[in-house]
């Protein structure tokens, strides 16, 4: 008997899977190797189901069919409403209902079929066990480990050991936590949509500030740019080469994937590292030794970054001395441009800037296209104050961000563990 097992109420009957599989049929794994192959499949006939059918719970999905002759070969391995379905590779363990009204057909080799006996076992209340159930979770990981080939596999399913109630008590509890999850869940969307229009309004306030200002009574005129409108009458417009220069990072090594070239001493930042920072980047992925320093560049602390390869766009102010690559650039602000206003002016432009990549190419941004484009200025000290109410409605938001956040992960605890009192006899149902 496994130790993972919790201890269940003394009515409940603690057994193994494979003593409540139904005689015969009981457990089956879908057609594997040359049983059943891609060119094999039709345009219409008798469906295939997979994993991705399981997982997303949607048993309209999928376009792969079987004709009538291949079917039939193959019907032993046949779905009908009622059967459980587990998945048996990659996301493992997975588990659902078949839901009724299905178009017919066979699960493919990623797929186990279970029936269990009649009476004794609700399909829903065993997938909630195998899909949820977290000591049935440690089973199966224990029952994979040390085994040829990584997965599920039938043999690992019917050793489980699961506490089962008399049936109508585990139709009672399945009913019981479908309708509380389905509560949870809506919460939990709620506060996922509250989250994004909170992520909207600030990205709206911010392209308010860097393109109108913050004093409503400011006087307007034509920018000249047909994308932004009108300014306040005392502010610029010049192209961003005017504003700040701009110096492309460097590795010239080839190739690049010499070992000799890392870890070392040196921070070497990467698009990606761009794209997690928040605001400032101070964290990185990678280093250069002292060879590799010789072949990259070294931009100071306050510089400007933009990643013109990858995730396009993307920005960040370094918080230390780094070298880059030539998928980032370096922006330097000359006199009059404070460098946080440049970083939100750029940061509301990011979908423009996407598009200013040359379709014919690998989707790569350069100075030469980055250079010309038009930005609005305010003198430097309104910049400054533009950034201070910026840097204050980013502070409001984010404390409410943080709550929702927080209240997400105290309703999915919640909801892991109404599901393991449930399941397990520890909550009257």
């Amino acid at each position: 008997m496994s130790d993972t097992t919790p201890t269940f109420p003394a009515k409940w009957n603690r057994v193994q899977i494979r003593r409540k599989l139904r005689g015969g049929d009981g457990i089956r794994i879908g057609p594997f190797g040359s049983a059943l192959t891609l060119d094999q499949m039709v345009e219409e006939g008798f469906k295939v189901y997979g994993q991705e059918n399981v997982i997303s719970q949607d048993f309209s999905i999928g376009t792969r069919y079987l004709s009538p002759p291949k079917y039939a070969e193959l019907k032993a391995c046949s779905i009908s409403s009622g059967d459980l379905l587990v998945t048996m590779m990659g996301t493992t363990g997975r588990c659902c209902v078949v839901p009724e009204e299905i178009e017919e057909g066979i699960m493919d080799s990623h797929l186990i079929r279970l029936r269990f006996q009649d009476h004794e076992v609700d399909p829903s209340f065993m997938a909630l066990l195998i899909d949820k159930g977290h000591f049935v979770k440690e089973q199966i990981g224990a029952g994979g480990k040390g085994t040829i080939m990584s997965g599920l596999n039938s043999s690992i399913i019917k050793d489980v050991w699961v506490g089962l109630p008399d049936v109508i008590t585990q139709q009672r509890i399945a009913k019981y936590v479908d309708e509380q999850t389905a509560k949870i869940d809506r919460l939990m969307e709620m506060r996922r949509r509250q989250m994004e229009l909170l992520k909207e309004q600030r990205a709206a306030l911010i392209q308010q500030a860097v393109t109108r200002g913050i004093n409503s009574d400011a006087l307007m005129k034509e920018s000249g740019i047909p994308w932004l409108g009108e300014i306040p009458t005392h502010w610029e417009v010049k192209p961003i080469k005017y504003a700040a220069r701009i110096s492309r990072g460097r590795f010239g090594y080839r190739p690049r994937t010499e070992p000799t070239l890392y870890d070392g001493p040196y921070p070497f930042v990467q698009t990606g590292d761009v794209a997690s920072a928040q605001k400032y980047l101070t964290s990185y992925t990678q280093t250069l030794t002292e060879k590799g320093y010789g072949v990259s560049v070294e931009f100071p602390a306050g510089t400007l970054l933009m990643a013109i390869a990858a995730n396009i766009g993307d920005l960040a102010i370094l918080g230390i001395n780094a070298c880059l690559p030539d998928s980032i650039v370096g922006f330097f602000p000359y006199a009059g441009t404070d460098v946080e206003f440049l970083y939100y002016q750029l940061s509301c432009q990011q979908k423009r800037l996407h598009a200013l990549a040359p379709e014919n190419t690998q989707m790569n941004l350069n100075i030469d296209r980055l250079s010309p484009e038009k930005i609005a200025f305010p003198p430097e000290e309104e910049q400054k104050e533009i950034c201070r109410h910026i840097n204050e409605i980013e502070k409001s938001i984010e404390v409410t961000l943080s709550s929702y956040s927080r209240q997400l992960t105290l309703l999915a605890e919640y909801r892991t563990a109404l599901i393991h009192e449930c399941v397990t006899g520890q909550r009257e149902v």
